[in-house]
């Protein structure tokens, strides 16, 4: 299988797993043992302000902290588009990537837009592979507006309708399919 390092995974409508209900993620890992990303469009309810301090500087004010996955939670991930890329600890495609450990003040004053997660989302060797077979997900090519999207809350159906008609469908499906 390819590797899926910077890849979205958009969930399908039948994936029910409460940890990846209607969820997109931005993949920053994928090797024989395993995979690793980020969950871009599940906003918490309280800011970076409040949550991590230290990190406040580097995104609007206000910012909401996401909730980047179920692993490791009370960790801080910071993803951010930068004018230098070369600069970035993990790269994932053009200018978005992840920064680590201090960021040294040259480095803070060239990030164009940084979102920071509570905790990522993670799989164990062949895992993932698994859930594609079953066709838990479905692959695109991100955008670094899809990334730092201003309405993250409607990502998922946002990335299906742009796929075309056959996903536009499932991007009706409600969170809740009692709902229906």
């Amino acid at each position: 299988m390819a590797r899926l390092k910077g890849q979205l995974l958009i969930s399908d409508g039948g994936l029910y797993d409460p940890n990846f209900r209607h969820t997109v993620v931005l993949m920053g890992q994928h090797d024989a043992l395993g995979a690793v990303g980020v969950i871009l469009n599940r906003p918490l309810g309280m800011t970076v302000e409040e949550a991590v301090p230290p990190l406040a500087d580097l995104v609007e004010t206000g910012a909401p902290l996401f909730e980047g996955g179920p692993v490791a939670p009370d960790e801080p991930v910071l993803l951010v588009e930068t004018v230098r890329p070369d600069l970035l600890d993990v790269p994932i495609f053009g200018s978005v990537g992840f920064l680590t450990g201090d960021i040294p003040a040259e480095l803070r004053s060239g990030i164009l837009r940084a979102r920071v997660f509570a905790g990522h989302a993670g799989w164990g060797a062949d895992q993932l592979e698994s859930e594609l077979e079953e066709e838990a997900w479905i692959l695109d090519e991100p955008r670094a507006d899809d990334v730092f999207s201003a309405a993250p809350d409607r990502l998922w159906a946002t990335l299906l309708k742009r796929k075309g008609p056959e996903y536009a469908r499932m991007a009706r499906i409600p969170f809740d399919p009692s709902m229906n």
